[in-house]
């Protein structure tokens, strides 16, 4: 992937060079028309001279002027960064950044942050760049489109679900086909997931899931660029960055749908957020904005149901489903207990518009405060190792959420395996 982008970019830099040399043009315009060409295949770019990189770029309308470069930067090596940013009218300003780093960086050197540049002509900025130095030439270095210039007055999506990272060649393709079924029914119309690297089956699954239109695939190369951690703690996992750039895409996510979706889910690829006194999303978020107008982040508890636990009659061991590599999390019927004393982490149905920047489990900047959703009414079907491997079948509790949707549900998951070619007839 980085070899590709970096092609790319050095075909792009060379016809900009040929150009500006023969043409009496300002020369950032010509690199800066150039260069939007080459950002589709890209999602991390280096910051020349330094240990830092871009990821993307936004008009933050919260803020008077500014446009908002999310980025990972080192903390260990810090530096003044400047914006250059060209605008519609071939345009190209220098000015000064205000670089903040995200305070939940659990002790890696690489973390999500986010770099401001603020002045009084960006509404008309269409691309810019981070540079080290505010007076060098930018002939052959590369820049972002700025996203979000206009505010729609509607949204394209009502719920759009945020999935941060695949990584490990992950190949849960039952789960996922099980997990992206559940919230079609659930009324999401929009998911977005950042691959680093999957399973041959689940690259067929995700394909088909882009056809069909309710999926979008960032390339998320990090591996490429950053030794990334495969957990959350750098003393037990080590590595540059944090699980693999989670932090990263989370908040890229929220800036990416800020103006297309009207709520967007922040949680893993083997969760499902799930509505238990409504019968889907859009009738669940209608009842908790009504009685919480100003709120714009909605905590969701986790709950695990441990994939080592199965339901006693068997009647959902489908043998269509038998050669299909992952968890079939409807035997999966058996609740963990709320521990005593021990935090249960949450994750997030928020009001994109009114958050500025996001951890994991909550948010780190935002408008209108938290709201934690009693988990009777809303909580995280969690199928996963049990996290209480001690407790027996009878210390479980009984929640047959799932069943609920399984006449519609247990057909659209083998339509779907045999759409994406990995359900194939029995001789």
């Amino acid at each position: 992937m980085e070899k590709k982008c970096l092609a790319i970019i050095s075909i792009v830099t060379i016809i900009g060079i040929l150009i500006w040399a023969h043409m009496d043009t300002h020369p950032y315009y010509i690199i800066t028309a150039a260069f939007s060409k080459s950002r589709k295949s890209c999602s991390i770019t280096p910051i020349r001279d330094s240990k830092h990189f871009m990821v993307s770029a936004f008009i933050d309308h919260r803020l008077d002027r500014t446009i908002r470069v999310i980025s990972i930067i080192n903390r260990d090596s810090l530096q003044p960064l400047y914006c250059v940013y060209c605008n519609i009218e071939n345009d190209c300003k220098i000015v000064s950044t205000d670089v903040q780093i995200h305070s939940d960086s659990f002790g890696f050197a690489f973390h999500v942050s986010d770099v401001i540049c603020k002045d009084k002509h960006l509404q008309n900025a269409i691309h810019v760049l981070i540079s080290t130095d505010k007076d060098s030439a930018t002939l052959n270095m590369e820049y972002l489109p700025i996203k979000n210039r206009v505010i729609s007055e509607t949204f394209k999506f009502n719920f759009t679900v945020c999935i941060s990272s695949l990584f490990g060649n992950y190949n849960n393709v039952l789960q996922f086909a099980q997990t992206i079924e559940m919230y079609k029914l659930l009324g999401i119309q929009r998911v977005v997931i950042y691959n680093t690297s999957c399973g041959p089956d689940l690259e067929k699954l995700l394909q088909h899931y882009e056809r069909e239109g309710i999926l979008e695939i960032v390339s998320w190369p990090i591996n490429q660029f950053l030794n990334p951690s495969s957990g959350w703690n750098f003393k037990e996992h080590k590595g540059d960055l944090h699980y693999y750039g989670q932090l990263t895409t989370l908040n890229e996510c929220i800036y990416r749908h800020m103006y297309q979706s009207k709520y967007v889910l922040l949680n893993d690829i083997d969760e499902i957020i799930m509505p238990y006194k409504h019968a889907n999303l859009p009738s669940l978020m209608e009842d908790l904005q009504s009685a919480h107008p100003n709120v714009g982040v909605f905590l969701i508890k986790n709950h695990i149901f441990p994939k080592t636990q199965f339901e006693d009659s068997r009647k959902y061991k489908r043998s269509e489903w038998n050669d299909i590599p992952g968890v079939n999390i409807m035997e999966h019927i058996y609740r963990e207990p709320d521990r005593k004393n021990v935090y249960n982490p949450t994750k997030m149905i928020v009001d994109p518009r009114k958050v500025e920047q996001t951890s994991v489990h909550v948010p780190l900047k935002s408008i209108g405060g938290n709201y934690l959703v009693p988990f009777n009414v809303c909580t995280i079907v969690h199928v996963r190792d049990p996290l209480q491997g001690h407790l027996t079948k009878k210390e479980l509790i009984v929640d047959t959420r799932v069943w609920d949707f399984e006449q519609e549900l247990v057909p659209n998951v083998d339509q779907t395996l045999k759409l994406s070619d990995v359900l194939r007839p029995h001789s």
